[in-house]
């Protein structure tokens, strides 16, 4: 019965206690929200005594320390006089210990929002610091990538031995055997199109209109330039098309003198120009359907040819008007599209289209009874070929007369007799997508560029070799010349920068968003679009860690130095440790960093391993202590001297200045200071890669500026030894690759990069690195 009486004594004790407790709680919320009143009318009435400052630091200097607030004639509460003391006897410390005065924080403003910086102990006089331009570079050294995914028509060999394509705003000239890029680099917003003149020696690339950063539309306009001194001899077209150059095409039979474009207006407007003297002499609406090809006849500079969505025409340049006939189907089945066309040697017009088929179009008399009424006089179709399973994207014509052909849903690429009997065909492995264009190299090597941005090179005997969605995910080795890159695409690519190569690629459950090498370059962990991640062994490129935190997308992955943590950065506001063992291969939870209200977007770790630097979607910046069991630092004045082991934080004292006025938080998507501390390179929305010094803590900073992306910069890397730097673009899935140059870096323009003994091979890799 004792045992009863506890138990009902306790019981009724509990109900009490909780009671007692939560009038404890009411009472601390009053007393909190009392304080909080009170320092927001002490501040308040500093405000309005803002004019005696200069009177109060010099009492204060003069070692008046309790005539602060009889000075400013403030009533102020007994805590936050208290506080305010507390800061006035640390300011007049910090003044009797150095001539100068200088504060101890300052603020940066993001969309409104005030963040303090705390200003390091080792910066005596923040006012008087200089904000200089880096005594580095960057030059670009190499491209990564090829617009097939919504391009056609854009791969070329010039007689000189180099391929010509384009990807973001840089036409890339690649030697094939040398293995050598130069860049043609003089548009400022994506290129769409390619033509070569008759002398293989002039080329013509349009770009998209684009916009400026204040979202305003930019013009448009075609570049015709020399591919051997990359010297532009013409700019045409500025104010007269409209959203971008959609297709263009120089004429043959007269050497070359005109050049026929077509933009993507709404009229997709085709005008005839004399280039060389900058003269449109006539300019027509097209169609209000899509347009993907146009080119002149061989034989006579006034047939021009185009087509696009449902549609062939025939056009007839006379007296600086353009007259166009509509091929006619008749019997034949309407293609949703003409994706492409090719003279033959005989005078023909060949065109592929969506249904698979190659129609041989003729000036033959015309069959009334199957094509139907008028249709005499048209251009007709003489024979259909059925060619490809699924679009015939491309045809190129061969020296023999003899034509190729690729395919979308069979991946072919045939080679077709001149009579359209065919000969040979091979298909390209699945993984590089369908056949976007061919180039003859040799009447037996070709290129082919593939919808799903690679470059592949080979022969029908020996078959082909060689990033299709938005990319974010790039990380650098430690120690050698490979990097990783992976984006919406699950592909996961590592590539070798020195050789310019895709050493391997392996395909994910999910979008790959982030990923870190460990400090012992063995493994690379990757976080994907759902907060699963995994790590990947180097060697054999088999999963050896595959774990989950959270249901939403990861961030950032970041290994602390020596390796032995591992800091997973997600959407759902936590940060995850994990204790790393078996030299990358074993992961177990250590704990959780609670506290950023949003989501993670960047992390650090300190050179000694114990702390944690992270930003969140709301510009926070807070930092942990790790080793003491994740615990929040509320004072973040006492990590102001913190020395971190690499630096990707976009917002912090050291990159303040990286920050244009007026900056909505979401303009720079990534930065990373070099290995050598002494520059650090941002990636921003407006596809421009900037080099800053480093530290760079003052507002204004100078900046170098490198176009070449034609969409938002997603992530910037140094390689391990500064030599180079890797920028990674969003929607354009192109990778550059700058070279360094200049003091302190190790400049290597003149010499090879330190050997890459790589970890990794790959029997089949595309050209060029694509």
């Amino acid at each position: 019965s004792s045992c009863d009486d506890v138990s009902a004594e306790s019981s009724t004790e509990f109900p009490d206690r909780l009671s007692l407790m939560e009038v404890r709680l009411h009472a601390q919320e009053d007393e909190i929200t009392l304080l909080k009143s009170s320092l927001a009318d002490a501040l308040r009435k500093l405000r309005l005594h803002d004019q005696q400052i200069p009177l109060l630091k010099q009492q204060l200097i003069a070692g008046k320390r309790n005539s602060l607030f009889q000075c400013a004639n403030i009533k102020i509460f007994p805590q936050v006089y208290w506080y305010f003391k507390c800061i006035a006897t640390d300011f007049i410390a910090s003044t009797s210990r150095s001539a100068r005065t200088s504060r101890r924080s300052i603020k940066m403003f993001i969309r409104g929002r005030p963040i303090t910086m705390y200003i390091p102990s080792n910066i005596l006089n923040y006012e008087e610091l200089r904000m200089d331009l880096p005594s580095q570079k960057l030059d670009l050294d190499w491209v990564y990538g090829y617009r097939g995914r919504d391009c056609r028509a854009n791969l070329y060999l010039l007689p000189s031995g180099e391929a010509v394509y384009f990807i973001a705003c840089v036409v890339v000239l690649y030697h094939i055997s040398n293995q050598t890029q130069r860049h043609y680099q003089k548009h400022t917003d994506c290129v769409r199109c390619l033509a070569i003149h008759p002398d293989k020696v002039r080329v013509a690339s349009g770009q998209t209109a684009g916009v400026d950063k204040d979202g305003k539309p930019l013009q448009p306009f075609v570049h015709i330039w020399d591919s051997k001194t990359l010297v532009t001899l013409q700019q045409i077209g500025l104010g007269t098309f409209e959203r971008g150059v959609g297709a263009l095409a120089f004429s043959s039979s007269d050497a070359g003198t005109f050049l026929c474009v077509i933009d993507d207006s709404n009229e997709h407007m085709l005008s005839v120009w004399d280039w060389n003297k900058n003269i449109k002499h006539v300019e027509v609406k097209s169609t209000n359907e899509a347009v993907l090809g146009v080119d002149f006849s061989p034989t006579d500079t006034n047939n021009i040819i185009s087509c696009g969505k449902s549609h062939v025409y025939f056009w007839t340049l006379s007296a600086c008007t353009l007259t166009k006939k509509q091929g006619i189907f008749g019997k034949y089945k309407k293609p949703k599209f003409v994706l492409c066309f090719v003279f033959s040697l005989t005078g023909d017009v060949l065109t592929g289209d969506s249904e698979g088929n190659i129609l041989t179009w003729g000036k033959s008399a015309a069959d009334t009874k199957t094509l139907g009424k008028g249709a005499k006089g048209k251009q007709n179709i003489m024979k259909q070929t059925r060619a490809h399973e699924g679009s015939v994207f491309t045809m190129c014509i061969l020296q023999g007369g003899a034509i190729l052909s690729g395919g979308g849903k069979d991946r072919k690429v045939i080679r077709w007799s001149a009579d359209l009997a065919p000969e040979r065909e091979c298909e390209i492995p699945e993984k590089f997508g369908a056949v976007r264009t061919i180039a003859d190299v040799d009447g037996e090597e070709l290129l082919v560029g593939t919808t799903r941005n690679a470059i592949l090179r080979g022969t029908f005997s020996d078959g082909f070799v060689g990033h299709v969605d938005e990319m974010w995910g790039l990380a650098t080795h430690p120690t050698q010349n490979i990097f990783l890159t992976c984006g919406n695409d699950r592909q996961v690519c590592v590539w070798n920068a020195e050789d310019h190569k895709l050493d391997w690629c392996t395909t994910l459950e999910e979008s790959g968003l982030c990923a870190d090498f460990s400090p012992n370059g063995g493994v690379v962990s990757v976080g994907l679009s759902t907060g699963r991640w995994v790590v990947l062994d180097l060697q054999t490129k088999e999963v050896v860690s595959d774990l989950t935190d959270g249901n939403e997308q990861l961030s950032v992955m970041r290994y602390s130095p020596d390796g032995s943590f591992l800091a997973v950065g997600s959407h759902d506001n936590f940060i995850y440790i994990y204790n790393v063992t078996e030299g990358g291969r074993r992961y177990t939870r250590f704990g959780k960093c609670t506290g950023h209200s949003s989501f993670i977007t960047h992390l650090d770790w300190s050179k000694d391993g114990k702390y944690i630097m992270s930003n969140s979607g709301d510009y926070e910046i807070l930092y942990w202590d790790v080793a003491s069991g994740c615990k929040l630092l509320r004072n973040r004045f006492e990590s102001k001297d913190r020395e971190w082991a690499s630096y990707t934080c976009v917002l912090g004292f050291h990159v303040m200045g990286v920050w244009l006025e007026g900056s909505d938080g979401t303009d720079i998507n990534a930065l990373c200071r070099s290995h050598s501390e002494s520059m650090v390179a941002v990636a921003d929305d407006f596809c421009k890669v900037h080099l800053f010094q480093y530290p760079c803590p003052k507002p204004k900073a100078p900046s170098y500026k490198y176009e070449g992306h034609g969409s938002h910069v997603t992530n910037v890397r140094f390689t391990h030894n500064d030599s180079h730097l890797l920028s990674m673009g969003g929607k354009d899935t192109c990778i550059l690759q700058w070279r360094v140059k200049g003091a302190g870096t190790g400049d290597h323009s003149k010499e090879h990069l330190a050997s890459s003994s790589s970890v990794c091979s790959s029997s089949s890799s595309p050209v060029n690195g694509t």
